[in-house]
């Protein structure tokens, strides 16, 4: 069933993506040949007005190939060149000698990817990234109105010897305020001790019927972030419960807290990049299609806040990878077109041809990388 659930996964995030490519190259009346979701050979197929609309072989990706365009392919599958009509050349790949391309028309000139300004290209190539991104958020904004799990403030265990203890903090108290500020979840304790930055901090505490107050000197220790680097923070002794409860928002709550949750996901996304190439994340830590199909088995499983919350991360990092400026990607075509805005002259099409075969092996290096991580991980591992 995971099997089942990926390609429910990637399906539906490929088709926002494409989505995006197509609805904003129609708004700038470029004809859209072919969409395609997945790549390779062909296995159904409808053409329906000027474009045909296909299921293809490969479920790790997909394109919108436009006229005047070889078309954005995302997951790995290769670029390929259009002639000036907007078909492939078959016939150039085989290495036969062809014909030299025919005069567009004027009226097709109109329709064609390559004779719209460097702006409209622009906006139709970042659609498909942003659609994945505008995906995310509404997903975030859904989960929200649905219902978000979160940790009570509720203490489970005081360290012996520690601030609290000393203090007078109890198993079982629940930390209502720090320093004035209201807390409702576990989280907010760390983020108000570190806001403090070690100075003495005002515990107000519930403890059965009693409101309390406590004076506490938080300690210096040494902890480790979410990409394990180790980073000097403070802290008075205590662990949660781990006490959760459902919290529901109104539209326009939701609306708030889903805008912030993408943006931190974002955050974090670009980051884990920079760590990556830091190498202070090691590359072992990459997963590729396994790894996605058993999260989204486990993830269905769990329920379905769960399975729309792991789309919502998953349209994030599909969105933000392929912004990045590498040959292949969304973000290689920008790089391009950017550079044409500003210099007022395109790339040449040998330093683009070059780019795409170095993007290209890049991306397929990595796509290896991250299928090998999935094998050592799900299979030799267990072996």
């Amino acid at each position: 069933m995971m099997i089942v659930y990926a390609v429910i996964v990637l399906g539906v995030l490929i088709f926002v993506h494409e989505f995006g490519h197509f609805l904003v190259a129609k708004l700038f009346n470029v004809r859209v040949e072919k969409f395609s979701l997945g790549f390779g050979p062909k296995l159904a197929g409808k053409k329906i007005g000027e474009t045909e609309y296909l299921i293809s072989a490969f479920p790790l990706g997909g394109y919108v190939k436009m006229f005047g365009e070889g078309g954005f392919i995302e997951g790995g599958e290769s670029h390929h060149p259009a002639s000036e009509d907007g078909e492939e050349n078959s016939a150039a790949v085989a290495g036969e000698a062809v014909a030299a391309p025919r005069e567009l028309t004027e009226e097709e000139k109109k329709r064609s990817f390559a004779h719209k300004p460097p702006l409209a290209r622009i906006a139709i190539v970042m659609a498909g990234p942003v659609f994945n991104l505008v995906f995310a958020w509404f997903a975030f904004i859904v989960l929200c109105m649905l219902g978000v799990p979160s940790i009570t403030p509720k203490i489970g265990e005081v360290l012996k010897d520690k601030p609290a203890a000393k203090a007078g903090i109890q198993k079982n108290d629940v930390v209502t305020a720090i320093n004035g500020k209201a807390i409702t979840h576990w989280e907010e304790v760390a983020e108000a001790i570190a806001a403090a930055k070690g100075k003495p901090v005002v515990v107000a505490i519930k403890r059965n019927a009693a409101d309390l107050q406590f004076t506490i000197l938080p300690e210096p220790r040494i902890s480790k972030n979410l990409f394990g680097e180790k980073v000097n923070g403070f802290a008075i002794g205590v662990a949660s419960a781990g006490e959760v409860v459902t919290e529901h928002f109104g539209p326009l709550q939701s609306v708030v807290k889903g805008t912030a949750q993408t943006g931190k996901v974002i955050e974090i996304t670009v980051m884990s990049l920079v760590k990556l190439a830091q190498r202070v994340v090691p590359l072992d830590t990459l997963g590729g299609p396994i790894m996605i199909a058993k999260m989204a088995g486990e993830t269905a499983q769990a329920g379905g806040s769960s399975f729309l919350a792991f789309m919502a991360l998953l349209s994030v990092n599909l969105g933000v990878l392929n912004l990045l400026p590498v040959p292949v990607l969304d973000g290689g075509h920008l790089f391009f077109f950017f550079w044409e805005l500003v210099f007022r002259r395109p790339v040449s099409q040998k330093a683009r041809e070059y780019a795409q075969q170095i993007g290209l092996m890049l991306l397929l290096g990595l796509m290896a990388l991250a299928f090998y991580n999935d094998i050592i991980r799900y299979f030799v591992g267990q072996g």
